[in-house]
């Protein structure tokens, strides 16, 4: 009796259907694209000659009966030589040609008398502008260099909604900064902007991406980061 219920319980067993296996998400992983065109990416800086600000509150003497105070609570460091400030971030652009041919946003440069392009390797060269579109917000500019990293330009005519996307820039001056998202919608157009129509994206774009790529999966440039929908001028949700 025991042995026939031992294999009654068994069919029963066997006869449980499996319980549908959790599909596994893999999200995609950018680091080959990153490392493939990143250098591809750069910095735009305008050029200027203005000296250093003089301080607000100049360095205490030891004399000062207020020195002993400060010291107490920050104890004197080693003097290091002063740096001059860095150039103001503009926006950021991207190699189309070995032989230094650039694209970046048209508004970046347009009121700059002079450009500084850093590029991903902290090589620095002045650039002039070859032609710009402000409808489109495109333009070219080149440097005098050889030998260059370029990215591959795609289609973007292919990209569907829902599909991956990644944008290389300098955000806030922040070089090299990667970033992530999906097509939100295509075709879009704004206000008094409708000579060419915008791709809607979730990629966290704020100032200082302008002029960079937005790359597809295979590392294509699909579309130049223009703008971000916010009142704030930062991030929310919308670029």
């Amino acid at each position: 009796m025991i042995r026939i219920l031992r294999i009654t319980l068994l069919a029963l067993l066997l006869c449980v259907p499996a319980a549908p296996a959790l599909a596994v998400v893999n999200l995609p992983d950018f680091t080959a694209l990153v490392e493939r065109q990143g250098t591809a990416v750069g910095n735009i800086s305008p050029i200027s000659n203005t000296t250093q600000k003089a301080r607000a509150f100049p360095e205490l003497d030891e004399g000062d009966p207020m020195f002993d105070f400060f010291r107490r609570i920050v104890p004197r460091q080693p003097r290091t030589p002063q740096r001059e400030p860095d150039n103001e971030s503009l926006g950021s652009d991207f190699i189309i040609s070995s032989d230094g041919f650039i694209l970046t946003n048209a508004h970046v440069v347009e009121d700059a008398e002079e450009i500084l392009v850093r590029l991903a390797d902290k090589r620095e060269y002045r650039a002039r502008v070859i032609g710009a579109d402000a409808r489109s917000d495109v333009a070219l500019i080149q440097i005098e260099a050889k030998g260059l990293p370029k990215v591959t330009l795609g289609e973007p005519d292919r990209l569907k909604v829902g599909e991956w996307v990644l944008a290389i820039g300098s955000p806030f001056g922040f070089d090299q900064t990667v970033t992530a998202g999906i097509v939100s919608a295509k075709d879009r157009s704004l206000p008094d902007e409708n000579f060419v129509p915008f791709i809607q994206t979730d990629v966290a774009i704020n100032p200082g991406n302008s002029g960079g790529p937005l790359f597809n999966l295979k590392g294509e440039v699909i579309g130049i980061n223009s703008q971000i929908y916010s009142r704030t001028g930062g991030f929310i949700g919308l670029s």
